[in-house]
């Protein structure tokens, strides 16, 4: 797999838009970011808060006077922009381009322009291809980070990133644990006449394991259902706290 993209901002206008676009990179696992003359200088006060902890990215930040040096040691250059300025380009969605990027040999740069006007034409003449996201056409107004979260969402798909929730999910329990779920409550169900009229209870049980197997139950869903039918189960009695209490 090729090297990381750079994420280049050129005129970037906000300390804070500079801040939630290092917390975009890094979200999905970008680290190099590189400044072309922003306009309010580097480092910036603003951009620490509003990176919400992506202080490794702004710590590493390169500052350069013109695109073409901080493009320099890049191979293949992509230019972001709602159109294509008058300069004849092939045109990729970020999903194709992440896909070059990780085919192609060399560094790549991602290339964003300034929050209000975008990247000028001459910025764009510097690219390979332009990435263009699929928008609305009535309101095609990304703001700096949302344009960095896109290419950069795009380009982890290829990394080996995991998603966090999985990593806390259970697995499903083994059929043995919801067989014994299943014998349990059929057990309690068939004193209080539930599978009546007999002639239909072979298809009431069915219908039954097929309504319980669909959640595909873990073994803690499993035990905890267990414990339900388990009190069901028992007789009421007097509950712990509750003796002596007036009605």
């Amino acid at each position: 797999m090729s090297e990381q993209p750079v994420i280049v901002l050129v005129r970037p206008q906000l300390g804070e838009n500079i801040g939630k676009a290092a917390r975009a990179m890094l979200n999905f696992g970008l680290t190099e970011m590189r400044l072309v003359s922003p306009r309010d200088g580097w480092p910036n006060p603003s951009a620490g808060p509003a990176a919400a902890g992506a202080d490794v990215v702004l710590e590493k930040a390169q500052v350069f006077e013109t695109l073409a040096e901080a493009v320099a040691d890049c191979s293949h250059v992509y230019a972001t922009t709602v159109r294509k300025r008058g300069v004849t380009k092939p045109v990729l969605t970020p999903e194709q381009a992440a896909k070059d990027i990780v085919a192609a040999p060399g560094r790549s740069a991602l290339v964003f322009g300034p929050e209000r006007s975008g990247l000028e034409t001459d910025d764009v003449a510097l690219a390979r291809a332009i990435i263009t996201a699929p928008i609305n056409p009535e309101f095609g107004s990304l703001n700096l980070a949302q344009a960095v979260i896109l290419c950069a969402y795009e380009y982890s798909k290829h990394c080996d990133l995991v998603q966090p929730t999985l990593e806390d999910l259970l697995p499903p329990a083994p059929q043995e644990e919801f067989e014994g779920m299943f014998e349990q409550l059929t057990d309690m169900l068939e004193p209080r006449g539930y599978f009546e009229p007999y002639s239909r209870a072979a298809a009431t049980r069915r219908t039954l394991r097929t309504m319980l197997t669909k959640p595909g139950w873990n073994h803690l869903e499993v035990r905890t259902m267990r414990g339900v039918l388990s009190a069901l189960a028992r007789k009421p009695g007097p509950r712990p706290g509750k003796t002596g209490e007036k009605a």
